[in-house]
């Protein structure tokens, strides 16, 4: 096989703040995997806590494993690269390229590789933390494109009140138009800060509350979870499988990216440990193209909820293969996942 890597900047038309910070843009790292007249395509987004947090470390760590030959089964190769130390998100484009390539092979879309339905689940569109104002120009534009859902950012580092101004106005901006409201608060809030806004969130129709506490309190799940009046899904406590047995007991539903898993193949095993446990499950993303994007929307059919919208605040995209259509990121249907990075 032929592994060649490409670096391309991701800009954002909107930056996104979260309650750590805020996202203008940065570099991804590309992975091609060639074998005959046939390219599987993967994606990485570096990030600190997911073990690359530059392009150049990524590359590195999959210079390195590559260097080696991959043989073998692609869960052979995954538990291979997981050991040897390549970061999640490294190993999730080389994993994401290796499908791609499989499907592309057996002449497969790879929803259908996977024993899967090509499924449309309404995906979440992002609201970053903004002020008001800015809220209330930006919801309309979400809405214009097509959006049925929104996930409204909160856990402002200005405290509740200003998190309340802020949900009012995307309330009251999305006012008859049938959108379906979400909350991720990232980790924003404090225990009596989060029972507190998931009761006055459920009062105001939100359907979910995503990671309320902040990774590493996971022990204050269950005084949450049992008067939660909002369910209660898990983004960054949740990156294997092998994490959620320990708080099963205490949430509604777990959020898997392929970023902090390592791919396609980890998060099979996730959705299938989650069910096993009875818990609801998610896919989301984070600074991606369409490439990953697209690997994500093949998955589709196995969650409850979607949160693959990051490829739509891109300016531009310099990949396709994950189109929006009607609110929901679909899997393309042609051989492989769909996406491709653009000359």
């Amino acid at each position: 096989m032929k592994v060649e890597f490409h670096t391309r900047y991701l800009k954002k038309r909107f930056p996104l703040r979260i309650s750590r910070g805020v996202y203008e843009g940065g570099d991804n790292l590309f992975i091609s995997v060639t074998e005959g007249d046939l390219t599987g395509w993967g994606e990485m987004a570096p990030s600190p806590t997911e073990g690359a947090a530059t392009v150049a470390e990524g590359r590195a760590q999959l210079e390195r494993f590559c260097a080696g030959g991959l043989h073998g089964a692609i869960h052979d190769i995954w538990a291979r690269a997981h050991a040897g130390g390549v970061g999640a998100c490294a190993l999730a484009a080389l994993d994401m390229a290796l499908w791609d390539l499989r499907a592309k092979q057996a002449g497969m879309p790879l929803y259908k590789l996977l024993g899967l339905a090509r499924r449309g689940v309404v995906s979440s569109l992002t609201v970053g933390i903004n002020p008001p104002e800015v809220v209330r120009e930006r919801v309309p534009l979400l809405l214009a494109r097509g959006a049925r859902a929104l996930k409204i950012k909160l856990g402002s580092a200005s405290g509740i009140e200003a998190d309340k101004a802020m949900f009012a106005a995307v309330h009251e901006a999305a006012t008859g138009s049938g959108a379906v409201l979400r909350v991720d608060a990232n980790g924003g809030w404090t225990l009596e800060g989060a029972r507190h806004m998931m009761g006055w969130l459920a009062e105001r129709g939100v359907e979910y509350v995503e990671q309320p506490l902040v990774e590493g309190v996971e022990d204050q799940l269950p005084e949450l979870f049992k008067s939660r009046a909002l369910p209660i899904f898990v983004d960054e406590s949740c990156r294997f499988s092998s994490d959620i047995p320990r708080f099963a007991h205490c949430v509604d539903g777990v959020n898997l990216k392929l970023m902090k898993c390592g791919g396609i193949t980890e998060a099979l095993r996730i959705v299938a440990t989650a069910r096993a446990h009875g818990l609801k499950t998610m896919i989301g993303c984070m600074g991606e193209s369409s490439v990953a994007i697209a690997a994500g929307a093949s998955l589709s059919a196995l969650f409850d909820y979607i949160d693959l919208d990051s490829h739509l605040n891109l300016d531009p995209d310099p990949a396709t293969g994950a189109p929006f259509v009607d609110g929901v990121t679909l899997p393309a249907d042609r051989p492989g996942h769909g996406g491709s990075l653009n000359a």
